[in-house]
């Protein structure tokens, strides 16, 4: 585990649940593995709980209230105490690591530069709101600091941040996410900045792709003309045929073809075709 100048303790426990069902004669084993992480750093302060990899609940020690983060289709459920908990488990973290700091001799801090992605969350269509995320990952320890720029113009409003949640090898991963509308020319970054980047922070950039630059009311308009312009090769090519196949059996017929095209040439078609 990390260690040092930020401490993390990341407690798990299984849950272990057996369904028999009498008449069918049918064993149920449904497994559940539940962790808790408390961590601290003499600027952060970290409490989460949450079940097989996900989020449940965690400490907002600035509102100094616990937020329950359980989707919307999930049974609601309730953490009562948990937040008074997470206080006296800051103490405790605090005093731990102060011990280990002066156990250690004050020894260098490990540290994990991390990795940054940027992407939408959905399809991009210019005009049509929509997320920007920046996802950084892989470091260790928290804190990281994320900020946006629009056309080189930095961005704080419909700006948000998630929680650092951990990953298996002991680093954390954290997403932040930006409300855009798309215009054709805007370009997004993303900047990352962590101690372990020794003050080269990393940018991650972003612009509204080419294909979003066809507005999606063109698209019924041009099919339809396509296939007008098809219909009329089509009418075009039959009566090529046509009047091959007249010129050689028939001389009169194709004569009589002949004269009804340059008439129907001569004649104006409506506006409203």
């Amino acid at each position: 585990m990390h260690f040092l100048a930020t401490l993390y303790f990341k407690v798990s426990l299984l849950h272990v649940f057996t369904i028999i069902i009498t008449k069918k004669k049918c064993i149920i084993t449904l497994e559940h593995k539940d962790f808790s992480i408390t961590g601290c750093s003499e600027t952060e302060k970290e409490s989460m709980t949450g079940s097989d990899g996900e989020e449940a609940w965690h400490a907002d020690f600035n509102q100094k209230t616990g937020v329950v983060t359980l989707p919307d289709f999930a049974d609601p459920m309730s953490f009562p105490g948990y937040y008074e908990e997470s206080v006296a488990k800051q103490e405790v973290c605090k005093q731990n690591l102060a011990v280990l700091i002066k156990a250690y001799e004050s020894p260098p801090e490990e540290m994990d530069p991390p990795e940054t992605f940027i992407y939408p969350r959905n399809d991009v269509q210019l005009a049509v709101e929509n997320t920007l995320i920046c996802h950084v990952t892989g470091f260790f320890p928290p804190p990281v600091s994320v900020s946006w720029a629009k056309n080189n113009v930095i961005v704080t409003e419909d700006v948000s941040l998630s929680q650092y949640r951990p990953r298996s090898d002991g680093s954390f991963h954290v997403f932040s996410s930006l409300k855009i509308t798309p215009e054709d020319g805007d370009v997004y970054s993303c900047t990352v900045n962590h101690r372990a980047l020794q003050g080269q922070p990393q940018t991650r950039i972003w612009s509204v792709p080419e294909a979003a630059a066809v507005l999606p009311s063109l698209g019924p308009a041009l099919f339809c003309g396509v296939g007008l312009t098809l219909g009329l090769l089509g009418v075009a090519t039959g009566l090529f045929f046509l009047i091959k196949a007249t010129t050689t059996d028939t001389p009169d017929m194709a004569k009589n073809i002949k004269h009804l095209m340059q008439w129907t040439q001569s004649k104006t078609v409506s506006p409203g075709f």
